[in-house]
């Protein structure tokens, strides 16, 4: 007698649309401006990441990393800690946003600048901030997790 030929069976993997964090906050649309806090560039430095090939592997879609004046100069004031994502954050292909207030912390600065205007994801990988933006409806929040950037569901959307 012969012997049974054994079939394969594939998991089905649903697919999702690139847009789907974004759908319910209509002011995020490609190309992303992404705010960056001083631990998520230190972060991306530390794993090797590139990121803007990180950040558009993540979304889907053209990034334009912002940084404001207030990272900067925290930046700055770490010292050769630091040194490294200094010079990334140096780069021409970034934004940078003036500040028009004096001697605010960063964390300050970047929550204000989002609730102004919420057509920002914000990259953070500290845990108050987080906190912080998840109050704020509508506020995409991606950080660095196992050597990729990752994206939070926004707050207030239907599980799915």
């Amino acid at each position: 007698m012969g012997v049974a030929k054994k079939t394969r069976k594939f998991a089905q993997v649903k697919r999702m649309p690139s847009n789907m964090f974004f759908q319910h906050n209509t002011a995020l649309v490609p190309p992303y401006n992404v705010l960056v806090d001083t631990n998520f560039i230190n972060h991306s430095v530390q794993r090797k990441l590139s990121l803007l090939d990180s950040m558009m592997d993540c979304l889907y879609a053209k990034c334009n990393p912002i940084i404001t004046s207030c990272v900067m100069s925290e930046l700055e004031g770490l010292g050769q800690k630091f040194r490294l994502a200094l010079r990334v954050a140096r780069d021409e292909r970034w934004t940078r946003l003036e500040c028009d207030h004096k001697g605010t912390y960063a964390d300050d600065c970047l929550v204000d600048r989002v609730q102004k205007n919420r057509i920002y994801i914000v990259g953070t990988n500290d845990k108050a901030l987080k906190q912080r933006l998840r109050k704020i409806p509508g506020v995409p929040i991606m950080s660095v997790a196992r050597a990729k950037y990752v994206i939070e569901r926004l707050p207030g959307a239907p599980d799915s």
